[in-house]
C-alpha cells in the first residue's frame, strides 16, 4: 500500500532519495585525501624503520658514533609520532565510511518514508542524515588533529639537525 502524497512524481522522489548523494560525494573526496595521506604516512614509517633497522645493524659491532646515537633518538622520536598520526588518518577514514553508509541509509528511508508515509521514518531519515553529518565532522577533527601531528613530526626532524 502505497501512501506516497500525490503531489510527489517520480521525479521528486528520486530527487528526495539522491539528496544524500551529495553527502556521499563529499565523503568520496575526503576518502580520497585521506587515503593518500594514510599511504604516505605509512611509507614513512617504513622508511623510517629501514633507517632505524640499518643503524642497529651497522653499530652492533661497535660502538656508536654521538651523530648516529643522535639519528636513533631522532627515528625512535619521529616513529612514535608518526605512529600517532596514522592512528589519526585511520580514524579520520573510518569517520568518512561510516558517514558514507549512513547517508545511503539514509536515502534509503527517505524512500521509505515517501512510500509508506509513516511519520517515524521521516523523523528515522532526518537522524541518521544528521548522524552522518556528525561523523563528517568528527573525520574533519581527526583531519586537523593529523595536520598537527604532522607539522609536529617536522619540527621533530628539524630540530633534530640542530
Amino acid at each position: 500500500m502505497f501512501l506516497i502524497d500525490q503531489s510527489l512524481d517520480a521525479s521528486r522522489v528520486i530527487q528526495l532519495m539522491l539528496s544524500p548523494a551529495v553527502m556521499i560525494s563529499a565523503c568520496g573526496l575526503f576518502l580520497l585525501g585521506a587515503n593518500n595521506k594514510y599511504s604516505s604516512v605509512l611509507n614513512r614509517i617504513r622508511l623510517i624503520n629501514d633507517e632505524k633497522r640499518r643503524l642497529v645493524m651497522k653499530g652492533a659491532d661497535r660502538e656508536f658514533t654521538p651523530e648516529e646515537n643522535l639519528r636513533l633518538e631522532s627515528t625512535a622520536r619521529q616513529l612514535k609520532q608518526l605512529s600517532l598520526r596514522a592512528k589519526f588518518v585511520r580514524d579520520s577514514v573510518l569517520s568518512y565510511t561510516t558517514a558514507a553508509a549512513l547517508f545511503v541509509v539514509s536515502s534509503i528511508l527517505i524512500g521509505g518514508a515517501l512510500f509508506h508515509g509513516t511519520e517515524g521514518l521521516h523523523y528515522l531519515s532526518t537522524a541518521v542524515f544528521l548522524l552522518g553529518m556528525l561523523m563528517v565532522f568528527v573525520g574533519v577533527v581527526f583531519g586537523v588533529l593529523e595536520s598537527r601531528k604532522g607539522f609536529d613530526i617536522v619540527q621533530l626532524e628539524i630540530n633534530a639537525e640542530e
